[in-house]
């Protein structure tokens, strides 16, 4: 006869596999019984640390090196968290079943690199479009890194997980905290006290005695200091409160990781051969008569649009670049739900999945090159915006996705494509950040020896500067004194430094204090 489990008299300081799991009922229940071990009173202070370094570095209205502090500190914390050995407490019950650790796989750190590089873009880079997107880039690779995944759909489920983890990690956090106030902690509590006190009193003594003697370090440590007022207070608590929430959500993942397996394993229904072979085949035939036109266009010369449409090549480019575009990527939807619902169990299966995705992925490829075809000869004509910019890139990397798609092919399962494919847009974006779009834009405009455009120049970010020295002096002082303008109405803090407004700064201080630089 079984001897009853033990009836727990309170609730536990922690939660486990069986104290505190998610419901059966909930999305995550089947894959995420909750954290394996109890969070530490290191990690607790380490995760309330790097919230208070990011409550005092982050600036919400720019990119700056704030972002790249608040993040690396961030990453610090966990480390610490996951580094420092749980200690149970002595009042605190048994868990009735020990959940093994759960090893991080090597991919993870990579994610995480990943994460800390996208946000780092802001330290370089002042665009604040690049930097939105990298920051909406940088969410993806931290789940990757947190939660894991390797199909869609485990990706999916792993994207949700952090936020269900940040309020679910309040209770696990709190039982934690609660511990700095038992007696039986008292004498360690007193050290660090004392500890923090007599570092507190040195940085103070010494850096008032530095800063007295010295007028250069007073301005420094003039401009280090944040400026105490009650929006900055409020804006003190607020990033406070969101970066616990988040830091505490991420030591919750990695003291629990999610088991992700079971969703990466599970196939959808299977249709017959019939059902989808047939509708993918008419496809395949629409696409193959659109290729066959579009191939007399690309190599036929401007001959052939102006005789068979009565428009410009600009126009007829114009015209079309954005639906090709949707196609491209309504394409690669239904790549993904027919591999998914097409059966793959006889050869002859096998066989169809390939002669069929395959066509259809070859020849979206051509259509991938017709679009981006289209838009350079939009933007020699009308020049090159941020938006036809991004999109192209986008095109780039959709044909990178239909050529591993093709590769997929040669086994039929490809289970490494959604990281890959994601690792080759997180390349992308850092290699766009790297190759300063803003720059790109006005380079190639004025290459163009056409009538460039003053004002939209003058509407980029600070990083177009590099790129403006085809401009005559006139005309560029033009320009340059549009940015001057923005930049003296928002100045930096430490907080918000940022090369490219650092360098922009340098040089239009030099050429407009030149009497040849004159806009007229």
């Amino acid at each position: 006869m079984s001897t009853p489990p033990p009836v727990l008299s309170r609730p536990p300081l922690y939660p486990s596999p069986v104290h505190g799991p998610w419901p059966t009922g909930t999305p995550w229940g089947r894959h995420w019984p909750g954290a394996g071990q109890p969070a530490t009173v290191g990690g607790v202070l380490a995760i309330a640390g790097a919230a208070v370094v990011a409550a005092i570095s982050l600036p919400l209205d720019r990119a700056g090196i704030g972002w790249l502090v608040a993040a690396v500190a961030g990453v610090a914390a966990l480390i610490m968290a996951g580094a420092i050995p749980a200690r149970p407490h002595p009042d605190a019950p048994a868990p009735l079943v020990v959940r093994p650790p759960v090893r991080s796989r090597p991919d993870r750190y990579g994610w995480a690199l990943a994460t800390v590089a996208l946000i780092g873009v802001g330290t370089v880079r002042s665009a604040g479009w690049l930097f939105l997107l990298c920051l909406a880039t940088a969410t993806l690779t931290g789940s990757l890194a947190l939660a894991g995944g390797r199909s869609l759909r485990s990706i999916a489920a792993g994207y949700t997980m952090p936020v269900a983890a940040a309020f679910r990690s309040l209770p696990w956090l709190t039982r934690t905290a609660a511990r700095v106030r038992k007696p039986v902690e008292a004498a360690a509590n007193v050290r660090v006290a004392a500890t923090v006190a007599v570092s507190l009193t040195l940085l103070v003594v010494f850096g008032a005695l530095f800063a007295s003697a010295d007028a250069a370090f007073a301005g420094a440590l003039e401009r280090l200091s944040p400026e105490v007022s009650l929006p900055t207070t409020v804006r003190w608590i607020f990033v406070f409160a969101i970066a616990t929430l988040g830091l505490g959500g991420a030591a919750f993942l990695r003291a629990g990781p999610p088991d992700l397996s079971a969703l990466d394993a599970t196939e959808g229904r299977k249709v017959n051969r019939f059902e989808w072979a047939v509708p993918l085949g008419l496809l395949v035939l629409l696409f193959a008569g659109f290729v066959t036109v579009q191939l007399t266009v690309l190599f036929g010369g401007n001959r052939h649009v102006l005789q068979t449409n009565g428009l410009t090549y600009a126009e007829y480019a114009r015209s079309g670049f954005w639906q090709l575009s949707f196609v491209t990527a309504l394409t690669l939807i239904v790549l993904a739900g027919a591999a998914r619902w097409a059966p793959r169990a006889q050869p002859a299966d096998r066989t169809t999945i390939r002669v069929v995705l395959g066509a259809l992925a070859a020849l979206t490829l051509v259509i991938v090159g017709s679009a981006l075809h289209r838009m350079n000869l939009y933007a020699d004509t009308y020049g090159l915006t941020r938006l036809r910019l991004l999109v192209a890139c986008c095109e780039a990397w959709f044909g990178l996705v239909l050529m591993l798609v093709l590769v997929a092919g040669v086994r039929i399962r490809a289970p490494w494509l959604p990281r890959v494919a994601i690792a080759a847009g997180v390349l992308a974006l850092l290699g766009l950040a790297a190759a300063n779009p803003d720059r790109m834009i006005a380079e190639h405009n004025i290459r163009q020896n056409r009538t460039v455009d003053l004002d939209y120049l003058g509407t980029l970010s600070p990083d177009v500067v590099p790129g403006l020295s085809g401009l005559s002096p006139d005309r560029r002082a033009c320009v340059l004194s549009r940015i001057n303008f923005d930049l003296a109405g928002a100045p930096d803090d430490w907080r918000g430094w940022n090369l490219g407004r650092q360098q922009a700064r340098k040089v239009i201080a030099t050429e407009l204090s030149d009497p040849a630089y004159r806009c007229s």
